[in-house]
């Protein structure tokens, strides 16, 4: 057993296995009564939690560790990076600065998946009900040291949005190469498994 693979199933063991119905995104939560530009952003935010619910549920010390090759991430550290990307969605609404470097080493699978699941819940919820003139002060704003830049929301829908959905379709292809594919009654179209 290689030493990485060792040590991610030592975390994998060392930490407390929350249960599926404490997560959001389980199922996609009913549609909003109206197509408001914030209703619509959440909606996608939605879509994304419940992607990312299903294609992180069950993964094994294995599908973790697994990468493509060599210079590629792990399913791990993709974990990881739609983490920090989902941060950003969530502090847009209040513009609130993404401080950076940013250190998630100290965090488990169960870690990003739970934390990930929380934070798009909350940009949606901070997203619900918006009209066109509250997009004019959300702001992605990233910060390091004494340097601040910061950009419109339409960045944040080509950028980290965008790129989350990409990389948990990563994840989905990952662990199925691992031999863990997701449960094949999940329908994204309907937001939630078929019986």
């Amino acid at each position: 057993m290689t030493q990485k693979l060792s040590f991610l199933l030592i975390i994998f063991l060392m930490t407390t296995s929350l249960k599926a119905q404490d997560l959001p995104y389980k199922e996609i939560p009913d549609y909003p009564a109206d197509y408001t530009p914030g209703n619509v952003a959440a909606r996608m935010i939605d879509g994304l939690g419940f992607r990312f619910y299903w294609a992180t549920e069950g993964l094994r010390p294995e599908d973790l560790a697994y990468q493509p090759s060599e210079d590629a991430r792990t399913l791990l550290e993709t974990m990881r990076h739609i983490y920090g990307m989902s941060e950003m969605i969530m502090n847009a609404p209040s513009a609130t600065p993404n401080e950076r470097p940013a250190d998630f080493s100290g965090y488990s699978y169960e870690d990003f998946r739970r934390k990930t699941l929380e934070n798009l819940k909350a940009a949606s919820k901070a997203m619900a009900n918006k009209n066109a003139e509250d997009f004019e002060s959300f702001e992605v704003i990233f910060k390091r040291g004494e340097q601040q830049s910061s950009f419109p929301y339409w960045n944040l829908i080509n950028g980290m949005l965008s790129d989350c959905i990409y990389h948990t379709g990563q994840i989905t292809l990952m662990r199925r190469s691992s031999g863990n594919p997701i449960n094949p009654n999940v329908s994204v179209f309907m937001g939630r498994l078929r019986n």
